[in-house]
């Protein structure tokens, strides 16, 4: 009986071994941005996104109206070019999810116009680049963001908060 004990005591800690450098496998094919950066580029590439013209929208593969409109968006970066910036200031890309909402009839965020998905931006000369959609729209999108971030990119938002700000930013801009 001792002697199962102990085979499982050894299978036990050479499995939780493998998941450890599974771990840091994974995570160092996809550096973290630290918070305080992460936080400053949420903001910079929302503000970008909301503050854009129809012409620029549709450069971005959006296709709103070309009249006055509320824009309201979520940005969550997953990924900066280098990937070991430490500042705004060292970020050339950001690649982050996005979720842009337009009112231009006086509706609801339930029936707001509505974009979302991965991008690309230049911070030194504000240039988003949002892949086409329709089909190959995956490999668009690997062409795009480098591959250390492809299974991000392919992911969608992990903090939901970041919309629920964004639908009550739309919701207190719609009510003025």
């Amino acid at each position: 009986m001792r002697r199962f004990v102990g085979l499982w005591a050894v299978a036990g800690t050479l499995a939780a071994t493998a998941l450890v450098v599974v771990l840091v496998v994974v995570l160092a094919g996809r550096p973290a941005i630290p918070d305080g950066l992460r936080q400053a580029l949420s903001l910079r590439v929302t503000q970008l996104l909301e503050h854009a013209s129809p012409s620029e929208h549709h450069q971005h593969g959006h296709r709103f109206g070309a009249g006055s409109m509320l824009v309201v968006c979520a940005v969550e970066p997953f990924g900066v070019e280098p990937a070991d910036a430490a500042d705004v200031s060292q970020v050339r890309w950001v690649y982050a999810h996005h979720l842009c909402a337009v009112d231009e009839f006086g509706v609801r965020w339930a029936e707001a116009i509505r974009a979302s998905g991965p991008l690309a931006v230049e911070l030194a000369t504000s240039r988003v680049v949002v892949p086409e959609s329709g089909a190959g729209y995956p490999d668009r999108v690997r062409d795009l963001i480098p591959a250390r971030y492809h299974e991000a990119a392919l992911d969608t938002f992990t903090d939901l908060e970041v919309i629920d700000e964004a639908q009550r930013r739309f919701d207190v801009s719609r009510s003025r």
